[in-house]
């Protein structure tokens, strides 16, 4: 498939998004969420191909980073307008904590396994054999803040809120992740399919086109992602299904499909420290930029200073996501993610869905912080390099 076509496909994808929210159509909540949501996927997919593409002027991981933090922007947007709209709708303050462990536990569970066990099965097909994926020294920049925001995290459970002084501490921690990202050393970028043809054209030809994406992307994720959000919650309603889970899991899995494809795609080519890589990015950013932002977007929204209140099933979310977090640090500290590795994070992550019990899903929490204990006590001799990672680069 030729890829202007490609792109043309994507964009007339949210077309209907587009008449129907600047017509001023009112559709029902189910018919909403299938207009609006292949609108955000479209969006999605825009955003990665431009910021793929934009890594040809972009150094290092730097690039890396920035492309995590684009390539999730419509999954920031539906997030981001529960969190405004819960300062004079209360109860969106509950959809917005879903949305954020969701999305969390999602790219970890789901995203990384599925990189690794396609980074196997690539290397099968070439002949080789590949156990692991290794990535680069480079990432114990994002592995170092990626511990700091799970040690800080760990205090929020215990206060059952959302604050702004939160958002100081991991907005911070994100801006200290961009800074160290930018001192990385330059490489020419691994890209596929509509991303390199587009960062083939010539320079002048390849900026205006990423800018175009952008704006493009910008606009459809603005008119879509709030009708979107809110079909999820009536949708739900009206189908008789969760609400709650529809938010925290549907609405992710759409935005950040894109991103999956493309890490897919690299991992099949043998591109192991590009395609776990980003994740891991992305996985940082979610941490430190996402949950910053929410309690901001609140207090923009006419909430109360002292930040999001979390009721029992939100603290018990996010404690089973901080643990989640822990472990995948712990998983990943020495650089290499074994296959039986993968196979049993997406299978810890899939086995708490049969135990909605909140004493069985505390009991994964405990089980998943003394497995990250035991891994890094067994791999303690790694902890200093990380440390210094984040302060001198990596060793």
């Amino acid at each position: 498939m030729p890829t202007w076509f490609k792109i043309a496909l994507v964009a007339a994808v949210a077309v209907p998004a587009l008449v129907v929210r600047l017509g001023g159509i009112h559709l029902s909540p189910v018919l909403s969420m299938l207009v609006f949501g292949p609108a955000v996927v479209a969006s999605a997919f825009l955003l990665v191909w431009a910021a793929e593409a934009a890594r040809h002027d972009i150094s290092g991981s730097l690039a890396t980073a920035i492309l995590a933090v684009i390539a999730v922007l419509p999954e920031y947007a539906v997030d981001l307008y529960f969190a405004w709209s819960a300062g004079h709708v209360p109860q969106n303050a509950h959809y917005a904590a879903a949305n954020m462990t969701g999305s969390n536990r999602l790219l970890l569970g789901l995203g990384w396994p599925f990189v690794a066990v396609l980074f196997a099965w690539g290397a099968w097909r070439r002949g080789e054999t590949a156990r692991a994926v290794e990535l680069h020294a480079s990432r114990r920049t994002e592995l170092a803040f990626l511990g700091a925001a799970s040690l800080y995290s760990l205090i929020i459970p215990f206060t059952r809120r959302l604050a702004l002084y939160d958002s100081i501490v991991l907005l911070a921690l994100f801006g200290l992740y961009l800074w160290r990202a930018a001192q990385g050393e330059r490489s020419e970028p691994d890209l596929v399919g509509v991303a390199r043809h587009i960062g083939e054209l010539p320079r002048r030809v390849r900026r205006l086109t990423v800018a175009g994406m952008f704006l493009a992307a910008t606009a459809i994720v603005l008119l879509a992602s709030e009708s979107f959000a809110q079909a999820l919650v009536s949708g739900g309603r009206q189908l008789g299904i969760d609400e709650f889970l529809l938010v925290q899991w549907l609405a992710p899995l759409a935005s950040e499909s894109p991103e999956l494809l493309v890490a897919a795609v690299l991992a099949l080519r043998g591109h192991q420290d590009a395609s776990l890589g980003t994740l891991l990015s992305s996985k940082v950013n979610q941490w430190t930029l996402l949950v910053g932002s929410l309690p901001v977007a609140y207090a923009i929204g006419g909430g109360s200073a002292g930040g999001i209140v979390l009721d029992a099933r939100q603290t018990e979310e996010f404690i089973l996501t901080a643990a989640r977090t822990l472990l995948g640090l712990a998983v990943l500290i020495d650089l290499r993610f074994a296959l039986w590795e993968a196979i049993a994070l997406f299978a810890l992550f899939a086995l708490q869905f049969p135990f909605p019990q909140t004493s069985v899903r505390l009991a994964f929490a405990a089980g998943y912080v003394a497995i990250a204990l035991v891994l890094l006590v067994r791999r303690r001799a790694e902890i200093p390099r990380i440390a210094r990672a984040a302060l001198a680069g990596a060793r």
